[in-house]
């Protein structure tokens, strides 16, 4: 006979998000969303604008958070879209704020999982998690300014500088006189690398760019390409035994970003390094490459992929394999994230979002320094103001 006070199926664990529970040492009183746009001095193509399948790059746009707490601690996040999203962005963080509020900031693995579910009909990944980043890297700001620390030491610091390398200067909307002028100007900063952009319809642009660019470069510092996922296989195959001489520090985004298995096959067959992930909006897109061994240096974006909680989650993956890692963009927040890789790493170096913070990070000797300051040690100027078009605060 069936006997309901005996239990066939185990009892389940709490549910993601639900209540921390008596150890709750803080709880969110207010979350406030904006969202602005940062105008390029100049319209930036790379290939993909080359290729037709985009338009001339004229604006960024930032999702900001800034969040307070009952016992007066603050934090500040950021995301980004390119070219189109930034409004969906901040709508679907508009939609989803207010489970935060009354909540243990200290919580950031759980908060992640609660706003995650929050808008899980629409994924978790791309313009979802991209809302939730902004969130999420605000907690870990606010986390790491509690405890009095830099965010690189809260996350346990392999080192205080991270090899830092240029790409502003050479997209291929700029010539190769305005390239090299770029390049003498960020040596002369004390910039420790150079990446300039390929994947042109015609590969023998590329090939006659390049020489120019190594020939002026003459070896001072590693050199870096980038097609932005603009060849298919064959292509990419041919152009990178054509330059495996040059001794080029990574091949960026030959093939598609989901191309696990092309990247993989490109790996093995090619002495350069492979490097690409900057495009993938999740931690689980990047695992595809790490189980597949398609990148010798993985890149991912924290912005992109939902934030610091995801990013980190990837590096540990990383790690077991050895993987190098470059982050892509918001160096920001990712000088942080790449002091605390095991594996010697670079950061990317963009002077595009100087306007938006009232600190500037230091270059030295070819590295950039990782800030001393609490937190991500950055603070919005009155510009960044000036520049943002809506606002919306949760709690008070």
């Amino acid at each position: 006979m069936f006997n309901p006070d005996k239990r066939l199926i185990p009892a389940q664990p709490p549910k993601a998000g639900f209540a921390a529970g008596p150890s709750k040492l803080d709880a969110i009183r207010s979350v406030t969303l904006s969202l602005a746009y940062l105008p390029l001095a100049r319209p930036i193509s790379d290939a993909k604008v080359l290729t037709g399948r985009q338009k001339p790059l004229t604006q960024v746009a930032f999702l900001f958070c800034e969040i307070t707490t009952e016992a007066g601690h603050s934090g500040l996040g950021f995301s980004y879209s390119k070219r189109a999203g930034g409004p969906g962005l901040y709508a679907h963080a508009c939609e989803i704020a207010d489970n935060l509020i009354g909540e243990d900031p200290n919580d950031n693995a759980r908060l992640w999982d609660k706003l995650c579910w929050a808008g899980a009909s629409v994924g978790r990944s791309g313009i979802a998690t991209q809302a939730i980043a902004a969130m999420d890297i605000c907690l870990w700001d606010l986390k790491a300014k509690r405890a009095g620390l830099p965010l690189s030491k809260l996350l346990g610091a392999h080192r205080d500088s991270v090899a830092c390398y240029n790409t502003s200067g050479g997209f291929l909307s700029s010539s190769v006189e305005e390239i090299r002028d770029a390049i003498d100007h960020s040596l002369a900063s004390g910039i420790g690398g150079i990446k300039i952009k390929v994947g042109q319809p015609d590969p023998m642009v590329d090939i006659r760019r390049l020489d120019a660019i190594t020939t002026h470069l003459d070896g001072r510092v590693p050199l870096m390409v980038d097609a932005n996922q603009q060849w298919d296989r064959t292509t990419a195959l041919r152009f990178g035994r054509l330059v495996e001489p040059l001794n080029l520090e990574w091949i960026e985004e030959p093939l598609d970003a989901y191309d696990a298995e092309g990247h993989a096959a490109l790996a093995r067959e090619l002495a350069t390094p492979i490097a690409t992930g900057e495009m993938l909006a999740s931690a689980e897109e990047h695992m595809a490459l790490i189980r597949a061994d398609a990148v010798d240096f993985i890149q991912p974006d924290a912005p992109r992929v939902g934030g610091i909680t995801p990013f980190m989650r990837i590096c540990t993956q990383a790690e077991a394999k050895r993987m190098r890692l470059a982050p892509h963009f918001a160096m920001e927040i990712h000088v942080h994230l790449a002091a605390a890789y095991a594996h010697e790493p670079w950061v990317e170096h963009f002077d595009w979002l100087a306007p938006l913070f009232n600190e500037e990070l230091e270059i030295k000797d070819g590295r950039m320094i990782v800030p001393g300051r609490p937190g991500l040690g950055c603070s919005l100027t009155g510009q960044a103001r000036d520049w943002t078009v809506e606002t919306k605060s949760f709690g008070g």
